[in-house]
C-alpha cells in the first residue's frame, strides 16, 4: 500500500530519535490503522545512515515460554540468507557494517544454542553487548518490537516482566537504544499503562484511522495514482460514509474501483460486515461469553452486549466508564471496539463496524 501524509506521527518520532533514549514508546492504534506501515516508512526512508535498526516482528509466533521468544528475536542466518553466522566477528560485523535494518538479532548459531540451557537474562545480556558495539561503532541503535502483545499470555509470567525491565535499563538507565513496541492489541496497550513498573518510564504515540480531512485527501491521492483521475466530491463522501479513514480499506476501495462499480464495492463490503456482527449476536444465543477480570470470572449475557453495542447509535465515541468493564473487555477481545486507554474512550474498529452496528440495531 502507497505510504501517505503521517506528517505529525513523523515529526514526532524522529524528533525522539534525535534525542537520548530516555523512554519505551508505545505505538497503538486500531487495527490496519498504519502502524506497522508507518515505522517501515520512517526507518526506511527517513533516517540516515548514522542509525542501525533491529525490527523484530512477533506477528507468526505464539510465545509461551523462553524458547519460542529466544527463537523470535534471534537470528542465525547472513541478512536472510541460507548461510549460517559463524562466530562473533561475523556479527560484528553485520552489525557495524552491515544493512541499516536487521530483521532479528544475529547471533552464532553455537552461542544461540547454548541460550536454550541458561537463563533468559543471558539472552538480555546478549543483545545489550551488541548494542553497545553498535554505539561503540559510531551509530545509534534502534529497537522495534512489533505486536508484542504476543507474550502477553505466556504461561511463564516472569517473561514480559524481565522483558519491561531490560527495556527500562536499555531506556531510561543507560540511554543505550531507543526502544519501540508496537501493538494494535487495545487491552495489551492498557494493562502497560496502568502496569505500575513502567510507571515514568513508557510513553504513548497512538497510530489513528485518517480523519475526514486526510481521508479525501489520501482519497485523491489513490485515485489519481490508481485510477489515473479524481474522483467528484459525492463519490468521496460517499466513500468516507461507508468506511471512514482506515488507509487500507480505502486503499482496497479505490483499487476495486479498476473493475467494478463504486456502490457495488461499498455495498458489499458493509453486506460482510453486516452478516460478521449478525452471527456473533445469533452465537449469544447458544454460549454465554466469560470474561476473566484478576480471579473472578464475569459471565455475559446477550442483553449485555446488545445494550453496549447501542451505546453508539447516535455517536461514534464515547467515554469506556459508560460500559461496563467486563463487557467492553469482551467487545475489544473480539475486535468490534477499539480502546484508547490513554484516552479512556472506545469506538469501533472502524467505520464499517460502526455502520452495521447501527444497520442491525
Amino acid at each position: 500500500m502507497k505510504f501517505f501524509n503521517r506528517e505529525k506521527e513523523i515529526k514526532e518520532i524522529l524528533s525522539i530519535l534525535e534525542g537520548e533514549p530516555n523512554s519505551i514508546y508505545f505505538t497503538y492504534g486500531p487495527l490496519n490503522s498504519g502502524k506497522t506501515t508507518l515505522i517501515k516508512h520512517i526507518i526506511e526512508n527517513e533516517l540516515s545512515d548514522d542509525y542501525k535498526v533491529f525490527y523484530i516482528n512477533f506477528r507468526t509466533y505464539l510465545i509461551s515460554e523462553k524458547r519460542e521468544f529466544i527463537e523470535a528475536i534471534f537470528t542465525t542466518k547472513k541478512d536472510d540468507l541460507f548461510e549460517k553466522i559463524k562466530d562473533k566477528n561475523e556479527v560484528l560485523k553485520l552489525i557495524t557494517k552491515g544493512a541499516k535494518i536487521l530483521t532479528g538479532i544475529p547471533i552464532p548459531e553455537v552461542e544461540f544454542d547454548k541460550l536454550f540451557e541458561e537463563k533468559i537474562n543471558d539472552a538480555f545480556q546478549y543483545l545489550n553487548s551488541l548494542l553497545l558495539a553498535v554505539k561503540k561503532s559510531g551509530k545509534k541503535p534502534i529497537l522495534i518490537l512489533d505486536e508484542l502483545q504476543m507474550i502477553k499470555e505466556n504461561r511463564q509470567k516472569y517473561l514480559l516482566k524481565e522483558l519491561f525491565q531490560f527495556l527500562v535499563s536499555l531506556t531510561k538507565e543507560q540511554h543505550l537504544c531507543h526502544v519501540f513496541c508496537l501493538s494494535s492489541d487495545s487491552l495489551f496497550i492498557e494493562y502497560v499503562y496502568n502496569t505500575g513498573e513502567l510507571e515514568g518510564r513508557a510513553k504513548y504515540i497512538l497510530v489513528d484511522d485518517f480523519d475526514k480531512e486526510t481521508a479525501l485527501k489520501f482519497i485523491d491521492f489513490l485515485s489519481e495514482n490508481l485510477l489515473n483521475k479524481k474522483l467528484s466530491d459525492e463519490d468521496k463522501e460517499l466513500i468516507f460514509s461507508y468506511i471512514g479513514g482506515k488507509p487500507l480499506y480505502l486503499y482496497n476501495v479505490i483499487d476495486e474501483m479498476r473493475y467494478k462499480e463504486l456502490k457495488e464495492i461499498l455495498d458489499l463490503m458493509l453486506k460482510e460486515e453486516v452478516s460478521k456482527l449478525d452471527m456473533f449476536l445469533e452465537f449469544l444465543e447458544y454460549s454465554k461469553p466469560k470474561v476473566k477480570i484478576k480471579n473472578e470470572v464475569i459471565e455475559l449475557k446477550k442483553e449485555d452486549i446488545i445494550n453496549a453495542l447501542k451505546l453508539f447509535k447516535n455517536k461514534y465515541e464515547i467515554l469506556k466508564k459508560e460500559m461496563p468493564t467486563p463487557v467492553y473487555i469482551y467487545l475489544v477481545k473480539e475486535n468490534i471496539l477499539f480502546l484508547d486507554p490513554i484516552e479512556g474512550t472506545l469506538k469501533p474498529q472502524s467505520y464499517l463496524v460502526w455502520n452495521a452496528i447501527k444497520r442491525i440495531l
